[in-house]
Formats: structure tokens, C-alpha cells, sequence
């Protein structure tokens, strides 16, 4: 089974930028002052969940 990818919630989203500086992967994005994964990049270490000072990033939600 594929670990859960990271997962913007757009709504929350400040634009700061953290989740950006920290990425080992630069799988996070800004595109219109919202913070985004690119799932094929991430690799699930979880830095940017651990980072974001608001909690904007959790894992994606399994499909149901």
C-alpha cells in the first residue's frame, strides 16, 4: 500500500512559504497564494505537515 501524501487545505492556507523552505523534495508550490503538493514529487517524510504553523497541511484523505 502508498504512503498517504501530503495534502493542502486550500481554505487554511496563509501563503508563508514554510512548507516551501523545507521540502527535501520541492513538491510544494504557490500557484494563486495557495500553498500545493505535487503527489508525484512528495515522498511522505512529513517536514511541511510538522512545519505549517496552522495546520493547513495534513495527509490526503484515503478515497473511500
Amino acid at each position: 500500500m502508498e504512503k498517504p501524501k501530503a495534502f493542502v487545505r486550500k481554505e487554511k492556507c496563509l501563503a508563508c512559504g514554510g512548507c516551501i523552505s523545507v521540502c527535501p523534495q520541492d513538491a510544494i508550490l504557490m500557484v494563486i497564494s495557495k500553498a500545493l503538493v505535487n503527489k508525484e514529487q512528495c515522498n511522505s517524510c512529513s517536514i511541511c505537515v510538522k512545519t505549517c504553523p496552522i495546520g493547513a497541511i495534513s495527509w490526503e484523505e484515503e478515497p473511500l
